[in-house]
């Protein structure tokens, strides 16, 4: 079970990138991670970035978390996607109660857990537990979850997450969509399925039973500033595309290269600048959070805001960012066989969570001014 722990997840995901860039077309088309690829994520570690190390997992620093996401998104967005959500899902393992926890993680250390935060199901209490029933959308990877995990609210009101075998879930095959196709983001369904009280959690009241300082980072920070690596990550390999492109195309009734031209050289310098400063507003809110969570300090709700902030700002940049290398690659991005094309219609669909959703900018200021806000999801 110690096997992960010795693992360096930046050269694991380096070992993968170029397999993943390769068969990124392959992806699409299956709409789904493949097997193989989920289990080589899994054997590397990756989806255990979040989980204990007591349980066999990384517990990675928040940084390093972050990295690996946008490295593989780089290479692809679904596959860095599927990545992201596989491997965030581990930070409810020390929310579980033990026998929960080792249950679902403490077994396998290439156990693969996913499913939908979004309180969509009822939570029924019984006699040991739960009768839980809901559909939830957007279950991103679970093709290739051992567990499946979905939000629910209980007869208290409390908002629970409950934990599924996959064989109990029924995935319903939703997922035609213009970004992300390869993420295999089904519905999922359960009906009347009891969950015993090990496997579910009160999500916002419970205290983890592990005292690192990824436990104490803020959850939805973690989550949103995943899932703005994501973009970051397309939006890094959008500049490289377009900078190959650049440097072989003549545009039509150009006599000039495209990386020749002055307003391509502006273009790109303008987006790179950007790019690389909606990163460092990322990487410094999350040194400063990991510094707090380390020493034991509580989170603030300013701090809180300032981490959602930047999480909101790289995702909406990084589109804005492939958007630019998208208009400049003209005719040739529309091809199903240029990259443009993909990352393009990815980035736009990483930039539609909620939790890059515009609305984070207004709930960010208005704690920043002292307005009373609803800071549910700080």
């Amino acid at each position: 079970m110690s096997r992960t722990v010795d693992l360096d997840p930046l050269g694991e995901v380096g070992k993968l990138t170029a397999t993943v860039r390769d068969r990124a077309p392959e992806v699409e088309a299956a709409r789904r991670l493949p097997p193989d690829l989920a289990a080589a994520f899994a054997e590397a570690g990756l989806f255990g970035l979040c989980v204990p190390q007591s349980l066999g997992g990384l517990e990675a620093e928040a940084g390093v978390l972050f990295r690996v996401i946008e490295d593989m998104s780089a290479a692809d967005g679904s596959a860095g996607w599927c990545l992201m959500i596989g491997a965030t899902t581990g930070v409810l393992a020390p929310l579980l109660p033990e026998a929960g926890a080792k249950e679902i993680y403490g077994t396998d250390p290439d156990v693969v857990t996913g499913g939908v935060l979004a309180p969509r199901g009822t939570a029924r209490a019984v006699d040991g537990g739960y009768r839980v029933s809901g559909r939830w959308p957007f279950a991103s990877g679970s093709q290739h979850c051992a567990w499946l995990t979905g939000g629910c609210i209980d007869e208290d009101g409390d908002f629970r997450m409950a934990f599924f075998p996959a064989a109990d879930v029924e995935i319903i095959d939703t997922w035609n969509v213009s970004g992300l196709r390869g993420t295999g983001s089904h519905d999922m369904a359960v009906e009347d399925v009891f969950v015993p009280s090990d496997r579910s959690v009160a999500l916002l009241t419970a205290t983890p039973s592990e005292s690192g300082p990824l436990y104490r980072f803020p959850i939805f920070g973690i989550l949103g500033l995943s899932v703005a690596a994501v973009s970051l990550g397309i939006a890094r390999a959008a500049i490289e595309e377009l900078t190959r492109l650049a440097t072989k195309k003549t545009p039509t009734m150009s006599a000039q290269r495209l990386a020749d031209r002055g307003a391509t050289q502006a273009d790109v310098g303008r987006a790179t600048a950007a790019l690389l400063a909606a990163r460092a507003f990322f990487r410094d809110e999350t040194a400063s959070a990991w510094e707090r969570a380390t020493t034991g300090d509580d989170f603030d709700l300013e701090q809180r805001a300032r981490l959602r902030l930047a999480a909101v700002h790289a995702a909406r940049t990084a589109a804005d960012v492939v958007d630019t290398m998208y208009d400049l690659g003209g005719g040739t991005s529309i091809y199903s066989s240029s990259p443009l094309q993909r990352q393009f219609r990815d980035v736009h669909a990483v930039t539609q969570h909620i939790v890059v959703a515009p609305a984070t900018y207004e709930l960010g200021g208005k704690v920043l001014l002292g307005v009373e806000a609803d800071t549910f999801m700080l």
